[in-house]
């Protein structure tokens, strides 16, 4: 019964990670600017193309469906190129595996930046994120994996989070986010930590409060969560700080539109 599940379910993920028909929202990011301003510890917010990432933008209310690890080459011994494997990414069919950025070309890119990650604490975290590559889902769960199958379940929205984490667990990290989470809660740096406000030690003190970070469980965490996050930085890789926006080659009369806009615009009014 075990091959049986196993064989259902891989089957079953193969399906999901095929492309589906949903057409991007985000115009392709140059992996040149990327490679130019990426750090190891940097998370990469990816805009997926799958069944998989079709209900996992319905779920989590984002654009974002995918995330990765950048731990730096792996081999820095070699000459390094985009075929270089240098992030850690979780795929439900091939498991924890290491990429480089050839895997992200053609696709909508994000990068978030931790903003006071120590560079102690960044080698625990890639480290421990590299120790986990190998690792295999548990596919023989088939019931994990049948969620992602309606795109758009009818459920609301305050529930939606939860159901990514429901199941056994391993199949819940085909997001990849619950990876990338688990290494940077390994140094005990916050993504989005629930924060409650308690009654104060100080018995002088009757209406003080305190607060206490409580940690969320690593399967509730969801992409986008990283780019919401007080705690990591947007850095956007295409943004030139020598533009001269002067010489831009601007139409030669100030506000003329393209014929489409125009029209478009005139059906407007």
């Amino acid at each position: 019964m075990n091959r049986l599940f196993a064989s259902a379910g891989g089957a079953l993920a193969r399906y999901l990670s095929a492309p589906s028909h949903c057409a991007p929202s985000r115009a392709p990011t140059d992996l040149a600017s990327l490679r130019a301003i990426i750090r190891p510890g940097d998370v990469l917010l990816v805009e997926g193309r799958s069944r998989f990432s079709s209900a996992i933008k319905y779920l989590t209310h984002s654009v974002w469906s995918h995330a990765a690890l950048y731990v730096g080459p792996l081999d820095a011994t070699t000459t390094q190129d985009d075929h270089s494997p240098c992030f850690v990414e979780a795929d439900v069919v091939e498991g924890v595996r290491a990429v480089g950025f050839d895997e992200f070309a053609g696709y909508g890119l994000r990068l978030c930046r931790p903003v006071a990650l120590r560079e102690a604490d960044v080698q625990l975290v890639v480290s421990a994120a590299r120790q986990r590559i190998g690792h295999q889902y548990d596919l023989r769960n088939i019931i994990d994996l049948l969620r992602y199958l309606l795109p758009t379940p009818p459920v609301p929205g305050r529930w939606r989070r939860r159901l990514l984490a429901l199941g056994s667990g391993d199949p819940t990290r085909a997001i990849c986010s619950g990876l990338i989470a688990q290494a940077f809660q390994s140094v005990r740096y916050p993504i989005l930590p629930h924060i409650a406000q308690t009654a104060d030690s100080d018995p002088n003190c009757v209406s003080c409060l305190q607060e206490q970070w409580h940690v969320r469980h690593h399967s509730l965490f969801v992409p986008s969560d990283f780019d919401l996050s007080p705690y990591f930085a947007i850095v956007k890789p295409e943004a030139n700080a020598a533009l001269d926006y002067r010489t831009l080659p601007w139409a030669a009369q100030q506000g003329a539109l393209p014929a489409q806009d125009q029209a478009t615009a005139e059906a407007r009014g």
